[in-house]
């Protein structure tokens, strides 16, 4: 008896522990909640849900990558305006390019999402989707940050990989449905989250084909086809995945549509979102925030026990690596 216990004992302390799926997560309700959810739907029972319907969508700004000061893709518009301002004169004299010209951000802010959107069309339309697309290449591997010094496309979020990794591995189909470019995201989605072009949901200008020579060419125009953003993103999944997802993770008020409308479904569902908490190695910020407002959603998730992830308490880790020899407040 003594020796088929001593045998028995050898053979679980030689079984190697189970390797932690969520490293960068520090241990707590937040990161049980999402391992727990998957175990929930992946395993034969009431909750379980077949692999085709393991639909999950995330933001992307502020939620798989940094966001402050401005969202990347308007720095991205802003060097576009500055290189283009030798063709239009008139924009020396006219807003918002007057303000993104002089680095006016206050001025260029105070002008709302229409002057936003007003400085994206006219910077990324007009051209071909594959010279788009190799303008937004060629940023992503020079531009740098003007805080932490990082190239964009390394300021990414280590803890929200890990979340997506664990999801494929438990056959999650994963979707960005985000306020950003819908092209601008596609050039870097694969390369940065493992997440294909196709499955990339965003805002979109309007695109023609046009004849040249023989050839038929798609040409952008310096105009706004559809808006990715608060109602607009349950509409947009409705119209491009045709499922409703069961776990959706934002991290501001443009994404409570997106949560509230997943968790209305039926069966088990998860809504997350990522609170900016951390201003010694990222940033502290909700209301009143010019970017990334987080007060309509964050009432919400109280009031509906949706999760709401602690940057500063839930993650061990912001970005990929040396985060904290590389930001520097």
């Amino acid at each position: 008896m003594v020796r088929t216990l001593c045998v028995l004992f050898c053979l679980l302390c030689a079984v190697p522990a189970r390797a932690d799926p969520l490293p960068s997560w520090n241990d707590g309700p937040r990161k049980d909640a999402f391992i727990q959810f998957v175990d929930r739907v992946t395993r034969a029972g009431h909750d379980y849900v077949p692999e085709g319907e393991r639909i999950a969508v995330f933001d992307n700004d502020g939620t798989l990558w940094a966001e402050q000061p401005l969202y990347f893709q308007l720095a991205f518009a802003l060097d576009r305006v500055k290189a283009l301002a030798h063709q239009h004169p008139e924009w020396t004299d006219t807003q918002p390019f007057k303000a993104a010209l002089e680095g006016d951000m206050a001025a260029l802010f105070a002008g709302g999402d229409e002057a936003l959107l007003t400085l994206v069309a006219a910077t990324h339309g007009n051209t071909t989707p594959e010279q788009f697309a190799a303008e937004v290449d060629a940023w992503i591997q020079s531009a740098r940050h003007p805080t932490t010094g990082l190239l964009y496309i390394e300021m990414v979020y280590q803890p929200m990989l890990e979340l997506m990794d664990y999801l494929r591995i438990h056959q999650f189909k994963i979707f960005i449905v985000s306020g950003g470019g819908i092209e601008f995201m596609r050039v870097f989605s694969e390369r940065a989250y493992g997440i294909p072009p196709e499955q990339v949901i965003g805002s979109s200008i309007e695109v023609r084909l046009e004849q040249r020579g023989e050839d038929p060419v798609l040409v952008r125009e310096p105009e706004l086809r559809f808006l990715d953003d608060k109602a607009g993103k349950p509409v947009a999944i409705h119209y491009h995945i045709g499922r409703r997802p069961i776990l959706a993770v934002g991290n501001s008020d443009g994404d409570l549509e997106m949560l509230a409308w997943t968790m209305a479904g039926e069966g088990a569902r998860m809504a997350a979102l990522i609170h900016h908490t951390d201003a010694e190695r990222e940033w502290a910020y909700d209301s009143p925030s010019a970017v990334g407002q987080l007060d309509r959603a964050r009432k919400e998730a109280d009031k509906r026990g949706w999760w709401l992830v602690d940057m500063a308490k839930d993650w061990s880790r912001v970005f990929p690596e040396n985060e904290e020899a590389l930001f520097q407040p």
